[in-house]
């Protein structure tokens, strides 16, 4: 059968500098060991599968594969993934407003300003127990003096977060040669000085038998916005750059609404055509 197949770069005004999407438009049929095979297959950190929605309410369902494992929810595979719908003829039900329904339910995408942004799903904040922030911080040789705030937050992934003085220090971090024996994913945030084009430097630095750093990554952005939010600190609309460490030039958008919190940035469809599988 031949699938509509979209490619896309998400969360960066320069095409090729952002996260690369894979996204399979026609997913109605495959199983869940295809879906599998072929995320494993493209070798990019997100694939998502597009399929007729089962809540009413939705515009359209989302499967989310990395090349190991699905996940609940993820933020740039869902712009990526409503941008290509659109892109392909998708009409949403209510004009300017996306309903995804995915692993954590019903996902809200704002279509209608300048960049596509998700509604923040909502995010569970923990402490971060002293041990851990500790060995995070030993795998990632940073000075504990730079701590300024930590915590565990969850919203489908779990991440270990950690705030640090100013951006300089978040881009320090090095996790060269760490490993541990379960997976971690370990976000940091820190400021720059006002003025500049970003608020913010972000980097999600994923760690288990060896490291990988993600380039741009919107459900650790959404997190972070919560948490922001909970501490009283989400006041005005900001800019998060991400990937700098490792030549991306990734900017996420985070504006509050109400109650919610919008996460947006650009998508750029970069290659088009179909699949034989």
């Amino acid at each position: 059968m031949q699938r509509r197949f979209l490619q896309c770069d998400v969360f960066s005004p320069l095409a090729t500098r952002g996260n690369g999407l894979a996204v399979v438009l026609d997913g109605e049929g495959l199983s869940d060991e295809a879906m599998q095979r072929f995320a494993a297959w493209t070798q990019l950190a997100e694939t998502t599968f597009l399929l007729p929605p089962q809540d009413p309410a939705a515009d359209y369902r989302l499967r989310i594969f990395t090349t190991t494992r699905e996940l609940p929810f993820a933020g740039h595979p869902t712009l990526g993934s409503c941008m290509s719908w659109l892109h392909a003829g998708g009409v949403p039900r209510t004009p300017g407003l996306v309903r995804q329904e995915c692993g954590v339910g019903l996902v809200e995408v704002d279509v209608s300003a300048e960049r596509p942004a998700f509604v923040a799903p909502p995010t569970r904040i923990e402490p971060l127990e002293e041990a851990v922030l500790a060995s995070a911080l030993r795998a990632l040789r940073i000075d504990p003096a730079d701590v300024v705030a930590s915590a565990r937050l969850v919203n489908g992934p779990v991440w270990e977060f950690i705030e640090l003085r100013d951006a300089d220090a978040v881009l320090r971090a090095d996790a060269s040669g760490a490993s541990f024996p379960q997976e971690r994913a370990i976000g940091l945030l820190g400021a720059y000085p006002p003025g500049g084009e970003a608020d913010f430097e972000v980097r999600m630095i994923d760690i288990w038998h060896g490291v990988k750093e993600d380039p741009i990554t919107g459900s650790l952005n959404a997190a972070i916005a919560r948490w922001l939010k909970a501490e009283g600190r989400l006041v005005a609309p900001y800019v998060a750059a991400q990937g700098r460490a490792i030549g991306r030039h990734g900017r996420v958008h985070v504006r509050p609404r109400g109650e919610d919190v919008l996460v947006g940035g650009d998508v750029t469809v970069l290659i088009e055509g179909v699949l034989d599988f």
